[in-house]
């Protein structure tokens, strides 16, 4: 099982780095996130995404085991000791319960800390000057959403750039300037200036009595830049914890029974893996990982539908947290009730058989 989750966890994590690692770049080269902090969001994504792989991973894993066991005929030798199935469970749990435990670590801990993480670095980016943000060869509107800035390239530090193009639109016209380079300096009180040397201003509409044209060694204009209030309207997933129960509403619990559910769900997955995982040695296997992943996707499905219904008022946090997680419980019972009686009397076809003989013998009418 260990040789099996490490293999499936390598090829998981490594398309998931892949997809993020191309997402995240996307983003920075569209100017939305900065190109500096692209290694931190991916790290911060990856482990967001952590808790399910780890689910997959320890579904996956018995599964494969004990699909290898029946392939290998070595299910017969030990039916043939005498062993039961349910003996299968204490491996399963000894192998299964760290990565449960580390789901669950993952899901209240660590990934409401990555998402925090993750939207102040957002939430930083978005807040910095207009001249920081611009990206070489791209035309970036400024945070009063009453300039343009567009800059050819960068030389030295991030905050000097060259070829720079500034339109503002005022009141009384529109004015054009263009420099062959540009910083931000900042003043002993506080304020900031976008300081742009050898170029041009251009106001007003050329061919009319008040178009003004003048060259420049230095101008300066006030750059307004909102002061960064990280905390003040961050997304529910982001608080931890503590702060979900100190909170009770409909979204807050929802999110509560979204982390909750991912070491629950973790623990079913694995125990249903074990009846699960009965093939014939002369047929494939791979029926059973096709079917493996489709009660996976089914399943958070199933648990997004439960938080959505809470998040929309639906129903109650206590109404939608449980029943889920009994079927899938109950499921696993009935699975181990039929692989463990030899004589398969609890069949589906032989209980459906035994439930119409039943009602046809209240009925009166033979069967």
């Amino acid at each position: 099982m260990a040789s099996a989750a490490g293999a499936t966890f390598t090829i998981l994590f490594s398309v998931l780095a892949t997809w993020t690692l191309i997402s995240i770049l996307g983003k920075a080269a569209g100017g939305k996130v900065d190109s500096g902090d692209v290694l931190a969001l991916i790290g911060f994504a990856i482990l967001n995404y952590l808790p399910t792989i780890l689910i997959l991973t320890s579904f996956i894993s018995v599964l494969v085991a004990i699909t290898r066991s029946y392939r290998d005929s070595e299910m017969v030798v030990w039916f043939a000791s005498g062993i039961s199935l349910l003996r299968w469970i204490r491996p399963v749990l000894t192998f299964g319960l760290p990565l449960v435990a580390l789901t669950a670590a993952l899901s209240m801990v660590a990934t409401p800390w990555a998402k925090l993480k993750s939207e102040e670095f957002v939430q930083r980016f978005e807040k910095r000057e207009d001249l920081k943000k611009v990206s070489p060869g791209q035309f970036k509107e400024s945070t009063s959403s009453n300039r343009v800035f567009f800059v050819e390239g960068v030389s030295g530090e991030s905050t000097v750039v060259q070829n720079v193009f500034v339109n503002t639109v005022e009141k009384d016209g529109n004015t054009v300037v263009v420099a062959k380079e540009g910083v931000i300096e900042r003043q002993p009180d506080g304020s900031q200036f976008l300081v742009l040397k050898n170029g041009r201003r251009y106001h007003g509409i050329p061919g009319q009595a008040d178009f003004q044209s003048m060259e420049f060694d230095r101008y300066s204009m006030r750059i307004t830049t909102k002061v960064p209030a990280l905390g003040a309207d961050l997304p529910v997933d982001t608080l931890s914890t503590p702060a979900l129960l100190a909170t009770p509403n409909r979204y807050t619990l929802a999110e509560l029974l979204k982390r909750v559910a991912a070491p629950v769900s973790c623990l079913i997955l694995m125990l249903l893996a074990i009846p699960l995982g009965f093939v014939n040695p002369r047929a494939g296997s791979a029926a059973n990982l096709i079917l493996a992943l489709l009660i996976f996707f089914t399943y958070k499905n199933l648990e997004k539908m439960a938080e959505a219904a809470i998040r929309q008022g639906k129903m109650d946090f206590s109404a939608a947290s449980w029943p889920l997680h009994f079927i899938a419980a109950l499921c696993v019972v009935l699975l181990f009730a039929w692989r463990v009686n030899p004589n398969h009397r609890y069949h589906p076809l032989v209980l459906w058989g035994a439930f119409k003989r039943l009602r046809a013998a209240r009925k009166g009418v033979p069967a």
